[in-house]
């Protein structure tokens, strides 16, 4: 367990891990919260890039802050956020 993180009452008999420093964000459409993931990809030509996801929990992979030069947008018809580079 790292600083960053609390355990939480488990859920169903299961140990459940918080991030308390994730970036969150929380859906106008349906008021659930996602959590801001980033993970290194290789491609099939050997370049590696970055990937970032929300996710409905803090795991592995949760950033503390929004990359420089992005912004959180939410898609109108599912209300899942969306992480757009800056204009």
């Amino acid at each position: 367990m790292t600083a960053s993180s609390v355990m939480a009452t488990p859920l169903r008999g299961q140990t459940k891990e918080i991030h308390n420093m994730a970036f969150s964000t929380a859906s106008k459409k349906n008021g659930k919260t996602y959590f801001l993931h980033s993970r290194q990809q290789t491609l099939r030509g050997g370049q590696t890039v970055t990937l970032y996801y929300f996710a409905s929990e803090a795991g592995p992979g949760a950033m503390d802050a929004l990359p420089e030069g992005y912004q959180v947008t939410e898609n109108e018809r599912t209300g899942l956020p969306l992480l757009k580079k800056a204009k």
